[in-house]
């Protein structure tokens, strides 16, 4: 394939928060065959605005911490979005149309267990290893099972090769020579080289206010970014109701604001400010 599922998703459902059935099939098809699908226009530009402002302001503060959190390179920054208001909005962290598709995969009882995101910043030139964030949860499968966690990618920028959209590599999530049991994210040279005889990577281009949800198998990589100016993505993972999520701080005065019949956050409430700037850690920075 050479382009992604995008469905354009209408006005009227955003409007609603209820996703035509022609569309929950077409985004599970896609998540079920190529392991990713993207929703366009899901998410008010006014929001993605305020987010873009303050993350693109917060970049200099994570780039100058000594233990500054870089996965894989010093070209990909693990970066939080503000938790707190006025940073919090339904329709990214509650989006209906997302939850509609997620839970048409993962079923009842899916929770978020992360609040967080990514930034490719200039400057390295670096690419990172082809990597799965989880395996399959069982080594030598026939076949691989059912999703159990899906990444929910939030571009506050437009998205593209230019400037370091993420690279993909669609249906690797059925690939089962790769399982939890491994230890080592990363794909094997031989591996890669493989997959791409078969199916060759895409950076696919997303506008900033849609939505890219993504099997926690795939296989990915963060990519260069080419330009002067940050590409901050947020990062949510809906799982299944059986698997542990990580809690994540919000403001004890928020807790009405995560209220949901569906989608459960992991939440730990506290009083006071929090540092979110500290959060996170260096992931095997390669310094070749």
């Amino acid at each position: 394939m050479t382009t992604l599922i995008a469905l354009d998703i209408t006005a009227d459902e955003v409007r609603s928060g209820r996703i035509t059935p022609e569309h929950l099939a077409a985004a599970a098809t896609a998540l079920r065959e190529d392991g990713i699908v993207v929703l366009n226009d899901v998410i008010a530009l006014d929001h993605i605005a305020a987010l873009r402002e303050k993350m693109l302001a917060d970049v200099p503060a994570y780039l100058a911490r000594t233990d500054a959190p870089f996965n894989f390179n010093t070209g990909n920054v693990q970066q939080e979005p503000p938790p707190f208001a006025p940073y919090l909005y339904k329709d990214v962290l509650l989006n209906e149309i997302v939850i509609a598709v997620t839970r048409e995969l993962l079923g009842d009882g899916l929770h978020n267990g992360f609040y967080s995101g990514n930034t490719a910043v200039s400057g390295s030139g670096q690419r990172q290893p082809v990597h799965a964030d989880v395996g399959q949860l069982w080594p030598n499968l026939a076949a691989a099972h059912p999703p159990f966690g899906l990444v929910v990618n939030i571009p506050v920028v437009d998205m593209s090769a230019e400037n370091g959209s993420t690279e993909v590599w669609p249906g690797s999530h059925t690939d089962t020579t790769v399982c939890i049991q491994q230890g080592d994210i990363k794909l094997p040279p031989a591996a890669v080289e493989a997959r791409r005889a078969v199916s060759p990577p895409l950076q696919p281009v997303v506008r900033a206010g849609s939505v890219v949800i993504r099997d926690l198998r795939l296989w990915h990589a963060g990519m260069p970014n080419l330009t002067d100016t940050p590409r901050p993505m947020i990062a949510m993972i809906h799982w299944v109701s059986w698997w542990p999520g990580e809690k994540v701080k919000f403001p004890a005065s928020e807790k009405a604001f995560f209220a949901h019949p569906v989608l459960r956050t992991d939440t730990e409430f506290v009083e006071g400010p929090i540092n979110y700037i500290a959060h996170g850690g260096a992931y095997d920075v390669q310094t070749g």
